[in-house]
């Protein structure tokens, strides 16, 4: 049997939490949530997930960007992939993309995302 893997889900739109925990599961993944930044550095510390999606505007409109490099920082999440999904370059004048430095993240993808997507970006991050 192969193995599970588990998803960290940041975003503080409970909707899509469920939407998404609905899609990831009938996929075969475990799937943990977080509301915000602050509950997602800590669930990944103590799940140590496979991959993280996060989400950036929560409390406040560069939350994901901080959690990121918080993330990034912190040895025992240094190494986990994450895909940012955010719907931030809908929402200020200038475009995002993922960097080393100021937004350390695997994959930098528009809301919404089709379910097919999301998990095909997920096969590519967990190797």
């Amino acid at each position: 049997m192969a193995e599970r893997h588990k998803v960290l889900l940041v975003d503080d739109d409970v909707d899509l939490l469920a939407a998404t925990k609905i899609v990831l599961q009938s996929n075969d993944y475990e799937v943990i949530t977080a509301q915000n930044g602050k509950d997602g550095l800590a669930r990944a510390k103590g799940e140590q997930p496979n991959a993280i999606v996060l989400d950036v505007m929560m409390t406040h409109k560069t939350e994901g960007f901080d959690t990121a490099r918080d993330l990034r920082e912190e040895e025992e999440t240094k190494d986990i992939p994450i895909i940012m999904l955010t719907a931030v370059n809908q929402e200020v004048p200038w475009k995002f993309d993922a960097d080393s430095v100021w937004l350390p993240v695997d994959k930098f993808v528009e809301k919404p995302v089709q379910p097919d997507k999301l998990l095909d970006l997920l096969r590519e991050v967990i190797k």
